[in-house]
């Protein structure tokens, strides 16, 4: 019998020491539970489709060196910058408004820490988000956030990812959100890439929402091609709170993001939109569960994906209706484009009910482009290829339209004009 491999222990090696004692001793105690990981096979499934694709070697071990360089996004509002996965405090533009704090973990007091220790990894199911528990093992920073009762941001926070793949390494990101009773904040992650060596990006964001909290949350990933990105989002919400996700993601070598949210107060809502684009011999999994734990919550979700030549992309959505989650209205839809003959999709809605006073639907489809509405363009005086950017285009446009943030639409209507020229060829 072919034995499992097991994950190298040179991925539970951290090299910083910095940290409080309380987030120390969660590191430690993290990477001693990991240290007999089987990697992910097509037999694990929730990575079935994926861990064929992942591909991490010894010498991908080692955390990459902190750089101080300037960010090579310019955006409006607030801004944080990583550069390989360590904060640079130079280059960014914190918060000055009063009612929200944000920290890193290293400069964290003994209670702060404490309290912080035993809240991290609460939003994620560990054994769905194995790569979560890793960051666990290996942050060496991270930042918390924390939104006072009744603050409102006047500006989106931006948190600028930024991987210089100069050598093999890794990074491992971390981010804590806490929004107080009725706070309101927009937060945008971003991540880029530069340099040819291999690398991996694994990252941790965690959100907790009080009572009357309004979280918008907006995720692009357009890392480089050498660049492996494993990213995790857990989301805690209360009564009466509301959390948007808008995920757009550009394919890789590796591509996976996690999403998971819990309503476990009564009349909370969530949203989660997502558009993935893949070309090449890309791949990209979104991974989503939305939890109603509590009644009267809301929940409606929807992706879209694109693949191209013989790239891969992946959905599996789950919702889950607890027993005492009594009126609850949740819906997912998911639609998928092959624009090739070699291209793959794989879905896989699942809804899982155990109360009987709800509201619950859910759908997928996957097809290709109409070639009655390519014609009727075509008759038209459009070009082919113009054809073909105008369906490919609509089928996503109402998402990338409903960001809420001008220049994430713009950064993201570029990326897909760019996925346009290369895709598609003038007949």
């Amino acid at each position: 019998m072919k034995s499992v491999p097991m994950l190298s222990g040179a991925f539970l090696q951290p090299a910083g020491q910095s940290l409080p004692d309380p987030l120390l001793a969660v590191r430690n105690e993290r990477a001693a539970a990991l240290a007999d990981m089987p990697m992910p096979t097509r037999k694990t499934e929730n990575w079935k489709y994926s861990s064929k694709y992942l591909k991490l070697t010894e010498d991908m071990a080692a955390t990459l060196p902190a750089t101080e360089k300037a960010s090579s996004l310019d955006v409006p509002g607030y801004r944080i910058v990583l550069n390989n996965g360590a904060i640079n405090r130079a280059d960014s533009q914190y918060p000055d408004q009063g009612g929200i704090t944000v920290q890193h973990f290293s400069d964290l007091d003994a209670d702060d820490a404490s309290s912080l220790a035993q809240k991290l990894g609460s939003t994620l199911d560990a054994e769905q988000t194995q790569f979560a528990q890793i960051n666990s093992a290996r942050f060496e920073d991270g930042l918390l956030i924390r939104l006072a009762a009744n603050t409102v941001l006047d500006k989106p926070l931006f948190i600028l990812h930024e991987t210089a793949a100069t050598q093999n390494g890794s990074a491992f990101p971390r981010i804590f959100v806490e929004a107080g009773t009725n706070s309101e904040m927009t937060l945008v992650e971003a991540y880029v890439s530069e340099g040819d060596s291999a690398a991996l990006v694994d990252t941790v964001t965690e959100f907790q929402l009080a009572d009357g909290a309004n979280i918008t949350s907006i995720r692009l990933t357009m890392e480089g091609e050498t660049v492996q990105h494993i990213g995790a989002t857990g989301v805690l919400q209360q009564r009466n709170s509301r959390f948007e996700s808008h995920c757009v993601g550009f394919g890789g070598p590796l591509r996976r993001h996690d999403l998971q949210v819990r309503l476990e107060g009564e009349g909370a809502e969530t949203k989660l939109n997502g558009v993935v684009v893949t070309q090449g011999k890309q791949h990209y999994d979104n991974h989503t569960s939305i939890d109603h734990v509590a009644a009267h919550c809301n929940s409606e979700e929807t992706y879209r994906n694109i693949a191209a030549d013989q790239s891969h992309a992946v959905f599996n959505g789950r919702i889950h209706i607890h027993q005492d989650a009594q009126k609850s209205n949740a819906d997912m839809n998911n639609k998928n484009l092959l624009l090739s003959n070699g291209a793959e999709i794989d879905t896989k809605p699942e809804l899982e009910i155990y109360a009987d006073d709800v509201k619950c639907a859910h759908g997928a489809t996957i097809g290709q482009l109409d070639e009655t509405s390519v014609f009727y363009l075509v008759s038209r005086g459009i070009g082919r290829r113009q054809a073909n950017v105008l369906l490919t285009m609509a089928f996503i446009n109402e998402l990338v339209e409903q960001i809420p943030v001008e220049a994430v639409r713009d950064t993201a209507q570029a990326r897909l004009n760019d996925f346009f020229d290369q895709t598609f060829q003038e007949a």
